[in-house]
């Protein structure tokens, strides 16, 4: 937050025009707002955006049969096939579907999911 308000400030501070009646000043000087602004676009928007794009990239790439996954739909699923860029998920005992290798959101972590069933088994051993 506080190189937001240092960056606002430079922003200011070099778009007020000089106070002398020279010359129009320094063309550095009169460049700086728009460098400001790239710096400031690229460190909050396209280098995060490109690191997800990257991960995502690796996710899609490491899939394999037996993976635990999520589409982009919510529907969970174990991939039972996979070819180039269709994928087989069985979402439940017998009912297979073939969705597009771009529809996935994501892989579901063994340990998250051992940890829910332990969760949801203590939740009903428990009683009153």
């Amino acid at each position: 937050m506080k190189l937001l308000i240092t960056l606002l400030a430079l922003f200011i501070t070099s778009c007020v025009p000089p106070s002398s009646g020279g010359s129009g000043g320094s063309p550095l000087i009169a460049a700086l707002p728009f460098v400001l602004i790239f710096v400031f676009f690229y460190f909050l928007i396209l280098r995060p955006q490109r690191k997800q794009s990257k991960d995502r990239d690796e996710l899609l790439s490491s899939l394999k049969r037996g993976d635990d996954i999520v589409t982009t739909g919510g529907i969970y699923g174990k991939i039972i096939n996979v070819e180039d860029d269709k994928i087989t998920l069985e979402i439940a005992k017998g009912t297979n579907i073939r969705i597009n290798r771009s529809g996935i959101s994501g892989k579901i972590d063994q340990e998250s999911k051992n940890s829910k069933q332990e969760n949801k088994n203590s939740g009903s051993k428990g009683g009153n």
